[in-house]
């Protein structure tokens, strides 16, 4: 379920990325939904929010906890049963690093999530 790094490039480091954004959330949203729980999602998307919230006030501290991020999810991923949030984490792991402490490409991962939480919702993701 994880997308090329030329992919995620696009969709993270460009703005003309939008329209494949939508795409490739639709997909991953929908593959999620049949295996992955809204709380599962939640719990990581929670932090990403938390992390959002710092980024106007320290930018520097809310990248080095959006990298600290990368090793929650992959506890996350491994403590839950089945495999939603290994694939979930798959592209979001290589995607955090594509931020690169830029704050529009931080904005982008953001929307990148919520659209695909959005279309989890959709697909009919409990």
């Amino acid at each position: 379920m994880a997308l090329s790094n030329a992919t995620l490039q696009k969709i993270i480091q460009t703005d003309e990325g939008t329209e494949l954004l939508v795409q490739e959330a639709n997909q991953l949203g929908s593959a999620l939904a049949r295996q992955l729980a809204t709380s599962q999602i939640r719990a990581i998307f929670g932090e990403v929010r938390r992390i959002e919230g710092d980024w106007k006030i320290d930018p520097k501290r809310a990248h080095k906890n959006l990298i600290l991020l990368k090793p929650k999810m992959a506890y996350r991923a491994k403590r839950e049963r089945g495999k939603g949030v290994e694939d979930l984490v798959a592209v979001l792991d290589p995607a955090i690093d594509l931020v690169q402490g830029n704050e529009e490409n931080f904005t982008r991962f953001v929307e990148f999530f919520e659209a695909i939480l959005a279309y989890h919702k959709a697909y009919g993701g409990s």
